[in-house]
């Protein structure tokens, strides 16, 4: 009699922890359940939040590669003609100093932030070579495809149009992807913490 009840209680003390260890279970899974919910909410809170400052720094990263390519291309295009160079000798010209001047600027925002001339250098070649890359791409494609602006002069109305319309469209083109790898924290997402 004695050795049943104890073998009820035995059994009984059995259930009994496998129904704590299934409470326990249930109580992780429950959290587990809680928590993942508001996690997904908050990545998506985040998420939301850096597409819409992706835009705007996208905009402005661009406009900041747009003015360095502005000032190389025109200075490009000026030595060339007073050096009374050909379309591709002058084109090459205003390539180099469009991404020189690119650097250059942003290499001299970094610097304001107290960053060392190495590291700063780094950060620009790795935030503005795409960036750069795809703006002269459109930008000289435009040129070079619309009539008779290649061989403009620069007192032609025809040099400075082709010119303005070129990096407006450069300028389209560029600001989503300078958006794609903001997104992913390259590019001008990089410059944008040394100024924080």
């Amino acid at each position: 009699m004695q050795h049943g009840t104890h073998h009820e209680q035995h059994s009984h003390h059995e259930r009994g922890e496998q129904h704590g260890e299934d409470a326990d279970h249930s109580r992780r899974a429950d959290h587990g359940e809680h928590a993942h919910p508001g996690h997904a909410d908050h990545t998506s809170h985040t998420d939301r939040h850096l597409g819409q400052a992706g835009w705007a720094m996208a905009a402005q990263a661009t406009l900041h590669c747009l003015t360095g390519c502005a000032i190389g291309e025109i200075l490009g295009m000026v030595i060339g003609t007073a050096l009374g160079w050909g379309n591709i000798g002058t084109m090459v010209l205003a390539i180099v100093l469009a991404f020189f001047f690119g650097y250059t600027l942003t290499l001299r925002s970094i610097r304001k932030a107290g960053v060392d001339f190495h590291t700063a250098l780094r950060v620009a070649l790795a935030a503005d070579t795409l960036s750069i890359a795809v703006m002269e791409l459109i930008d000289n494609g435009v040129i070079a495809l619309w009539p008779g602006a290649m061989d403009a002069a620069l007192s032609d109305t025809l040099f400075w149009g082709a010119l303005v319309l070129s990096l407006g469209v450069a300028f389209v083109v560029t600001t989503p992807v300078n958006k794609w790898m903001i997104g992913r924290g390259k590019g001008h997402a990089v410059v944008h913490q040394y100024h924080h």
